[in-house]
């Protein structure tokens, strides 16, 4: 599905991606984390087509990613600047459908479906300034839910809701991703997340960043907030990303491993 081979990038003097290479199978969900500042969010934009990389090469189901792929949705961490004010609930996610040559009423439905997908099936008429923030991020991922994308990526999505919330979208996100099919690279700062969401966990190093270590998260696809956590293998994988991410590491690309392999 998604592949990036010796990814690199530069901004003036400063390089920040020192060659990134790793690859998404079709319907995995991927974590990526690493250091503050590492390039996380660079590499997503590479992906996304929204910034030429310096170096490197990003495939998208075959097909070199040279500008945004018209079979891709981005959900961001600042659901307030995504989401337009002056248009409903129904209309915001409404909107991209045109790309795909949907008429009104096809484009409603399946805004209208999407927000029932994400638990808001009663607040199509509402405004972005009507809701709570979780709603609004409930809201950005319907949008991406109603384009039926080949990949969704999502930058640090959770980052600005209170943790009842972020708990319940991640769990919103495991369910998209069972039920629907839909590869996910998410970006996230939080070990815990990383874990708890992911197929896999691939750890960056600090800038120029490379991949330190791409670890197989052997937890399944149906996971609980409380009982998944307290797993002993939850613990080991979060300590071992957290050893990870805090410099515990060669700087160097890894094989793809399990802590459950290690025990």
């Amino acid at each position: 599905m998604l592949k990036i081979t010796d990814l690199v990038h530069s901004y003036g003097s400063h390089r920040v991606l020192g060659g990134v290479s790793l690859s998404v199978a079709e319907g995995e969900l991927v974590s990526v984390v690493g250091p503050s500042g590492c390039g996380k969010s660079t590499l997503l934009r590479s992906i996304a087509g929204l910034i030429r990389p310096s170096g490197g090469r990003i495939t998208l189901g075959g097909r070199p990613v040279e500008r945004t792929p018209d079979d891709l949705a981005i959900v961001f961490q600042d659901y307030s600047r995504s989401l337009f004010p002056w248009m409903s609930a129904a209309n915001n996610v409404a909107l991209p459908l045109r790309r795909k040559g949907m008429d009104r009423r096809q484009r409603r439905e399946a805004a209208m479906a999407a927000l029932d997908q994400v638990g808001l099936a009663d607040a199509g008429s509402k405004y972005p300034w009507e809701m709570s923030g979780g709603m609004q991020q409930r809201v950005s991922i319907a949008r991406a839910l109603a384009y039926r994308p080949s990949l969704l990526l999502m930058d640090e999505p959770f980052g600005s809701v209170d943790a009842q919330t972020r708990e319940d979208l991640e769990d919103l996100v495991l369910n998209v991703c069972a039920h629907h099919g839909i590869t996910i690279l998410l970006i996230t700062h939080d070990i815990d997340e990383s874990v708890y969401v992911g197929d896999r966990v691939v750890v960056l190093t600090r800038s120029p960043a490379v991949v330190a270590a791409d670890l197989v998260i052997g937890l399944g696809r149906t996971r609980d907030q409380i009982a998944t956590r307290q797993l002993d293998a939850f613990v080991r994988l979060r300590a071992e990303v957290g050893r990870l991410v805090r410099g515990g590491h060669t700087g160097h690309t890894t094989e793809s491993t399990s802590v459950l392999e290690k025990k």
